[in-house]
């Protein structure tokens, strides 16, 4: 009998990939319950001054000024087919980083993508309540009905205090090649 400690992709001994924490950042958007992963946040910030852009959908609420750098922000309601969100005192928006997708167009000397650098977005919600860690086992599957969300939006669905949140997949709903469409496409009335 072979006596080894059974090594598994985590790379530790003994621990399962799935016995792994998430730290998830809870958020209200409309009527729902959010998250996004801690790691993609950079920071929360209070409503500030918006310059709107025109002609642009009802998903773009404008630019802001962060510390000299033009950040996007978006209305996540609007992106996931709700109503806009109406700004109100706990309203905010959460900076956060989202990576392309995986492509083999790779710097050969920094490593980088160097088409599709990392997306800076200021995501508009309703309000931010709290960073929890969850297993990443708890996150499931989104079921195929019962959601008012497009599915292709969520990377899961997890419980905390009692409620179902949906777990954001920035990654899709951020994708720049598909944002880039829907300002280009958008005609205004």
């Amino acid at each position: 009998m072979n006596s080894k400690p059974m090594m598994t992709s985590a790379g530790a001994a003994g621990i399962a990939p799935t016995d792994l924490n998430c730290s998830l950042l809870r958020m209200a958007v409309g009527d729902e319950a959010m998250a996004v992963s801690i790691d993609d946040v950079r920071e929360i910030l209070e409503v500030g001054r918006l310059t709107a852009l025109p002609r642009t959908p009802d998903f773009v609420r404008g630019v802001m000024n962060l510390r000299g750098a033009v950040v996007p922000v978006v209305d996540l309601a609007a992106r996931l087919g709700q109503p806009p969100i109406t700004i109100g005192r706990r309203s905010c928006v959460v900076v956060v980083e989202a990576e392309p997708p995986p492509t083999t167009d790779v710097d050969a000397h920094t490593g980088d993508d160097a088409d599709h650098p990392a997306l800076v977005v200021g995501l508009l919600v309703d309000a931010v309540y709290e960073v929890f860690d969850t297993p990443a086992s708890s996150i499931e599957a989104v079921p195929a009905l019962g959601t008012r969300i497009d599915a292709s939006f969520l990377r899961g669905m997890t419980r905390a205090r009692g409620e179902v949140i949906g777990v954001l997949a920035l990654d899709r709903v951020l994708a720049q090649q598909e944002l880039s469409m829907l300002i280009a496409d958008h005609n205004p009335h």
